[in-house]
């Protein structure tokens, strides 16, 4: 267990050290710029990582929940779990996020040390943490494209599309299913069944919100849509 300390030590701070790294190779862009550069490089790693973990690697968590950590099963949350602090430390010091992202990433923290304390469910942990990040990339470029001015664009409508299916698909529907796995194999133990539940909870949370924003884009669009027409024939349109 050490050596795990040590390691995911060495993690924080490699993901500090990118961070301070970036800070001074764009001295013009802000903090927050830089570490949503650190997030979207994190993001990308744990979904290679954790894809091949699943699909080649092995197990296959929806057959194999509760079975022992691999190398590296356990190298990978190990590097995620450094960078989870990171970030949860960057978030309260400039009190960018509110607190249900705070939830997730103490979730994300504690469901990693625990993993990683019992010796297993690491196959589970790194198909939760795969589910997690399979839409973080999307929501940096969002982001990026915001402070660019090229968000109102086709560009930023094919994110906004492709977010909004990839969260129902991956975090809903598959994500259910995980966690249908997990709580009806007699491998788990209790305590990480219950923080399974636990994310899958803060998944419909966030749902509720991602529902909420595709009906003001859905909304918005129809606006422009009437207004584009106005615009084209000069006249509204006239009603019986």
């Amino acid at each position: 267990m050490e050596g795990i300390v040590a390691s995911a030590f060495l993690s924080l701070c490699g993901w500090t050290a990118l961070y301070v790294a970036l800070c001074r190779v764009h001295i013009s862009r802000s903090y927050e710029w830089n570490c949503r550069l650190v997030t979207l490089l994190h993001g990308i790693l744990a979904i290679c990582l954790t894809t091949y973990i699943g699909y080649v690697d092995g197990p296959w968590p929806f057959d194999h929940p509760g079975t022992l950590n691999t190398p590296l099963q356990i190298s990978v949350l190990v590097c995620s779990l450094g960078y989870f602090i990171f970030d949860m430390a960057w978030c309260v010091y400039f009190r960018t996020e509110g607190p249900v992202m705070l939830a997730h990433h103490t979730m994300s923290i504690l469901g990693i040390l625990l993993t990683l304390w019992l010796g297993e469910s690491g196959i589970e942990s790194c198909a939760v943490l795969f589910g997690s990040e399979i839409t973080n990339p999307l929501l940096q470029i969002r982001w990026f494209l915001k402070q660019t001015g090229q968000y109102e664009t086709t560009l930023g409508d094919f994110v906004d599309l492709l977010f909004v299916l990839l969260f129902v698909v991956m975090r809903i529907f598959v994500g259910g299913t995980m966690l249908y796995c997990e709580l009806i194999s007699p491998r788990p133990r209790f305590f990480i069944k219950c923080g399974g539940v636990a994310m899958y909870a803060l998944s419909w949370i966030f749902m509720v919100d991602i529902v909420r924003f595709a009906i003001r884009k859905s909304n918005n669009w129809q606006r422009q849509q009437t207004e584009r027409k106005v615009a084209i024939n000069g006249i509204n349109e006239k009603y019986d």
